[in-house]
């Protein structure tokens, strides 16, 4: 296995330019803030991003757990990529996690300032420092149910190539200990929603009572509506529970498993 090293200051980019990297030079893997992704895929590991503080989230980059550590040397001894690429802020940092996780010595070590301009390290660093955004290596799907209560972003990155366009391979996601405090969402946010999808919905003509778990990672949530008397209502009740669902996920990064509809009366 041949290992690469990406090393830079934090908010200089290196997420972001590591999908690029790895195109150009055929590596097949990622070790980015604790996370194991191989070949666009998250197959291991616990990100650094979704912890509390910065120190935690340190830890968590260096695999300081033994347990997390193991998990994620194992996954990658069980898929043995032929290259892997270990994005780090220093030598140091990238070192211990060869060591952490057992890997062989390094082959090449790449810094940030050979692969970008200074003006894009600028734009990253206003991104990190100033809108608090960081960009994990993996499409936002694959990142979905992790990050479920957090603000995310499909970082979409298009380019023709014969006039089509490529599916996102890279995600934003807003960490916890980005914020000056904790945020909540209300229950009763859920009902103003539903309220603004029943009257965009045609033969809904309100929401009647709504219940959910408020489960970031698994919301479920059961929905009794009236029906307007013209209605086509089996339609209008499978647009209205696909809009509701698209809409939650879009507004609260909330991960949705169930609508339940149930049309409770005509009007």
């Amino acid at each position: 296995m041949k290992v690469y090293t990406l090393t830079g200051k934090s908010g200089t980019g290196k997420s972001y330019q590591a999908i690029n990297l790895c195109k150009e030079k055929h590596i097949e893997s990622i070790i980015d803030d604790g996370l194991f992704i191989y070949k666009n895929r998250v197959e291991a590991g616990i990100s650094a991003k979704r912890q509390k503080t910065m120190v935690g989230a340190i830890k968590t980059a260096v695999f300081h757990l033994d347990a997390h550590a193991a998990q994620v040397a194992q996954r990658i001894a069980e898929l043995a990529p032929a290259s892997i690429l270990i994005i780090g802020t220093s030598d140091k940092m990238t070192d211990k996690i060869v060591g952490r996780l057992g890997l062989p010595a390094v082959h090449e070590r790449i810094y940030i300032e050979q692969i970008t301009t200074k003006e894009e390290r600028e734009i990253a660093d206003k991104q990190r420092h100033m809108l608090g955004k960081h960009v994990i290596p993996a499409p936002t799907l694959q990142l979905k149910r992790d990050f479920a209560g957090y603000f995310l972003d499909p970082l979409r990155i298009l380019r023709g190539i014969g006039g089509k366009m490529q599916e996102p391979e890279k995600t934003v996601v807003r960490p916890t200990f980005s914020y000056m405090g904790e945020f909540f969402i209300s229950d009763s946010v859920m009902k103003d929603i539903a309220d603004c999808v029943a009257r965009e919905t045609d033969g809904i003509c309100r929401v009647l009572k709504i219940y959910e778990n408020t489960a970031p990672d698994n919301l479920m949530i059961d929905v009794s509506v009236a029906a307007c008397a013209k209605a086509r209502i089996w339609e209008s009740a499978m647009a209205f529970q696909q809009r509701l669902a698209e809409t939650v996920e879009l507004m609260t990064a909330f991960n949705v498993v169930r609508v339940n509809v149930e049309v409770k009366w005509i009007e």
